[in-house]
Formats: C-alpha cells, sequence, structure tokens
C-alpha cells in the first residue's frame, strides 16, 4: 500500500494498546493522539476500528457499534489517503445496515429515487478509463474469440453485459484484417437500459460500415435473471461465443433464501469469538501485510462459504442459467469476473474479504491519480461505495454484489457442463504488452489453472476463463 514517507514503525505506536481498548459510552470521541497519528499508523488504527465495530453489528450491539462509527468519523475521510477513503464508505456501509432495522427511518432517509442512467453509464465508464482491468478483459477475451473462430464464416456473439462499445470495436478491425477476410459477425447484446443497446448499435454499426464487414446488432432488454434465451436466435451453421464481464455473480442472489436454508452456518455468527483474538503484530509494518495475513486469519470463512458440494448445489437458478447457456453448444464461453469471496453467510466475512478487495483498488488510484481528481472521487463513491454498501448493508435478494473466487467459479461450471479452454500464451503475451506500452506500472497478469488472474502487485484482483460445452456420450 502507498504510505507516507517517515512513517513511524507500529512497534512504537500507542496502536499497540488497541486490542485492550474498550469500545464503552466513556469513549464518546478518540483520544487526543488518533489525530496526530501518521499514515500507515492511522491505517491500522482505522482498521481496528472498522472491523470492532462491524463485529458490533453483526452481533447487534447498536449502542458500541454506534460509539464505534463516532470514533471512526475522526479519522476517515472521502477526500484522505486510502484508509481513509475506505473507511469513509464502509461506516457508510455499516450504518446504512444498522438504520435497515428501523425500515420506516430507513425508507425516509433514503427514498426510492429513478436510477440515473446517466450515472451509471458514468461510474462505469470512469472504471473503465481509470484502470486497466475492463481493458485487459477485452484483450483477452477477443484473443480467445480469435483463436476460437478461425476460419469460421457465420459467428455470433452473445455480450451478457452489452455497455461498452470499444471491446467489440477492437474485434471489429482484428477481424477485418483476417487472411481469408472477415467473417458475418453478429452480436447479441443484453442490457437492461434500452438507451444503452441504442448506443452501442450505432457505434458498432458505423464501425462494421467503415471496415466493410457484414454485421448485425441484435438488442435484448432485459436483466440477466429474466433473459429469454428464445430471443438469443441462434441459428443453425452460426459459431457462437459468449462473453460475461462482471455479471454471472449477480444470478446468485436469486438462490440466497435456499442457499441460507440448506447451510447449517447461515445463521450462526463465528465472527463474535474471533474477534478478541485479533492482535496487532508487532513485527508487521504495512498496512497491507496486515490486512493480507492477520485478519484473514482472524476471520476465515466458514466452509460452506467456501467450496463446499452444499454451497454449489445450493444455486438452482445459476446452475439452470448456465445449462440453459451449455444447451446452445456455443464453441467459447470468456467469463470475466471479481477475484474475492464477498458472497460469505455472515457480515464479519464479507467485510473482512472486501476490505482486502477495496484496499488494494483504492491503492492502485492512490498510486497513479491525484486526491483531488474529480473523476477519482466519482468512481470511489458512485462505484465502489455503492458496491461496498450493497455487500455490508444489503441481504437476500438486494444484495447483488456476490463475488466469488476463481476456484469456486470452476468448479460450479464443471458441474454443469463446461470445460475449461486454457487460454493461450498469445493472449497473456498481448495482455502483458498492453500493460507495458500504457506504462501501467503495478499491474500483473498471472497464470492460474489455465486461466489469467489480474493483479495489483500480488494481490489478485480479476479473473478470466474461458470455457467449452462438453459434449455426453
Amino acid at each position: 500500500m502507498a504510505q507516507e514517507e517517515g512513517s513511524s514503525s507500529v512497534t512504537s505506536s500507542p496502536l499497540q494498546f488497541l486490542p485492550w481498548m474498550p469500545l464503552s459510552p466513556g469513549m464518546g470521541s478518540p483520544y487526543p493522539w488518533l489525530r496526530e497519528l501518521k499514515s500507515e499508523d492511522r491505517g491500522l488504527c482505522l482498521i481496528h476500528l472498522l472491523l470492532a465495530c462491524a463485529n458490533h453489528v453483526a452481533a447487534g450491539s447498536i449502542e458500541n457499534a454506534n460509539i464505534g462509527l463516532e470514533q471512526i468519523s475522526h479519522l476517515a475521510s472521502p477526500d484522505g489517503d486510502t484508509m481513509q477513503r475506505i473507511a469513509a464508505y464502509f461506516t457508510a456501509g455499516l450504518a446504512d445496515r444498522i438504520l435497515k432495522g428501523w425500515p420506516g427511518l430507513h425508507r425516509a432517509l433514503n427514498p426510492k429515487q429513478a436510477s440515473l442512467i446517466s450515472e451509471e453509464i458514468l461510474a462505469q465508464r470512469l472504471f473503465f478509463e481509470l484502470f486497466p482491468f475492463l481493458k485487459l478483459s477485452y484483450v483477452i477475451t477477443n484473443q480467445a474469440i480469435i483463436e476460437a473462430m478461425e476460419g469460421e464464416k457465420m459467428v455470433h456473439i452473445i455480450d451478457l453485459n452489452s455497455s461498452e462499445p470499444a471491446q467489440w470495436i477492437n474485434l471489429l478491425q482484428t477481424l477485418s484484417a483476417r487472411p481469408e477476410g472477415p467473417p458475418h459477425l453478429r452480436i447479441t447484446g443484453i442490457h437492461e437500459q434500452k438507451e444503452v443497446l441504442e448506443q452501442m448499435a450505432i457505434r458498432l454499426t458505423e464501425e462494421a460500415e467503415k471496415l466493410d464487414i457484414p454485421f448485425q446488432f441484435n438488442p435484448i432488454v432485459s436483466k440477466l435473471e429474466n433473459l429469454d434465451l428464445e430471443n438469443l436466435r441462434v441459428k443453425t451453421g452460426e459459431a457462437l461465443a459468449i462473453s460475461s464481464v462482471l455479471q454471472l455473480h449477480t444470478l446468485l442472489a436469486m438462490d440466497d433464501e435456499m442457499h441460507r436454508r440448506n447451510s447449517p452456518s447461515g445463521s450462526k455468527n463465528p465472527n463474535s469469538n474471533h474477534f478478541q483474538r485479533v492482535q496487532i503484530n508487532q513485527n508487521r509494518r504495512t498496512l497491507g501485510d496486515w490486512l493480507e495475513r492477520d485478519v484473514v486469519n482472524a476471520y476465515s470463512s466458514s466452509p460452506d462459504s467456501a467450496l463446499s458440494p452444499l454451497s454449489l448445489a445450493a444455486s438452482p437458478k445459476m446452475g439452470s442459467f448456465l445449462n440453459a447457456l451449455r444447451s446452445l453448444s456455443p464453441k467459447l464461453m470468456v467469463i470475466t469476473e471479481q477475484e474475492s469471496n464477498h458472497n460469505g453467510f455472515t457480515l464479519m466475512e464479507r467485510v473482512t474479504e472486501a476490505l482486502n478487495f477495496y484496499a488494494a483498488l483504492f491503492d492502485c488510484l492512490e498510486s497513479t491519480v491525484s486526491r483531488v481528481s474529480l473523476e477519482r472521487h466519482k468512481v470511489e463513491k458512485m462505484l465502489f461505495g455503492e458496491e461496498i454498501k450493497n455487500i455490508i448493508a444489503c441481504e437476500g435478494t438486494d444484495r447483488k454484489e456476490r463475488h466469488e473466487k476463481l476456484e469456486k467459479w470452476i468448479l460450479r461450471l464443471e458441474l454443469a457442463g463446461f470445460g475449461i479452454i486454457p487460454l493461450s500464451y498469445h493472449g497473456r503475451l498481448q495482455a502483458n504488452r498492453f500493460l507495458q506500452s500504457y506504462g501501467y506500472d503495478g499491474y500483473k497478469i498471472k497464470e492460474e489453472n489455465g486461466c489469467l488472474v489480474i493483479c495489483w502487485q500480488d494481490r489478485p484482483l480479476f479473473s478470466v476463463s474461458a470455457w467449452k460445452f462438453r459434449r455426453y456420450d
């Protein structure tokens, strides 16, 4: 994590007393020395206070949670350093979860408003521009499609989140240079906003005409969970590819109630006994080390939230959707997902995992974008802040951000009848060249089980995997 020069060691900090500091009504505000902490020590302090507060929220101890939120508010800031910004959005999520205990009050403070399409598009656009993750996903996905569709004369691509024309413009340009000439290309774009699809159609049709490529765009206005596969109009003789970028995890929300009923740990809070065991290792100097090792060990995931057959079997909506995609006999399906487990059964599991994941994303911006950047503030608030709030404050079908790790997606897809296609060396080479040519220092591409994982430093953040349907004899 980015640190201020001259930060003092944790060893000599008053922070060493924090594990034994009670959160009681007598501590309405932080000790005066909290304000004087240097960046690294303040970050460690905020992590401890956040975990303590989250533990009280999970236990239903509202009075202590309120005291914790007040303490954090003196140190957190959406305009500060990495940890101050993260703390600001995590406290907003915890406060929102508490408020939901009083539905009338929560609704009064959060009146229903029609979501502004322009804001959603802006947040996604800023994520595309400020980070290389989506660009890398598109480079890797397009290379896999080019390799799989070699020699094909009719290609049909189903885009499960059709909102960014840049990916397919790049593919059109690459197909136009094929030695055998471009294929007839049809893209079926799925999005819940009609206006987004209309813009996609205009941009892609213009590019195809300029390159003289026979092209069709088939828009489908639908949420993914309501998609009617008959509308995909897959034709005999077409070579089919499916692209899913940060979409499949949303379907897990539909399976929440069955998932919780079938899980013995769903009604328990194993974290309450763990919290008192969290100690700050005095030999650890960095915020990143403490997040990665001490916190994760203290709040380990329950077995059912990781890789148990039960947790996979209790996802009928996801299973039926994947089976339906398999029935289309795709030659290729490429999936990009967040590489983190934000679908744990307990609040403390999700808070801990989310702290790790979003600390890395905020750190990316801290290393590359000015703190006073309006674009940075917008993507942190409108995208990451809303995702954090959804992970922490929401339950049931309202909790859409159910990110899961690659190892679980591999098991789930194999159960649905898909076989993994190792991504080629050329795809990885292109991704690395992209990082080098645009000066994206600190980002790395790693190979894992034939898939590619995109990292910030050594922290995996997104995975890209390729699949084909398996024939059953």
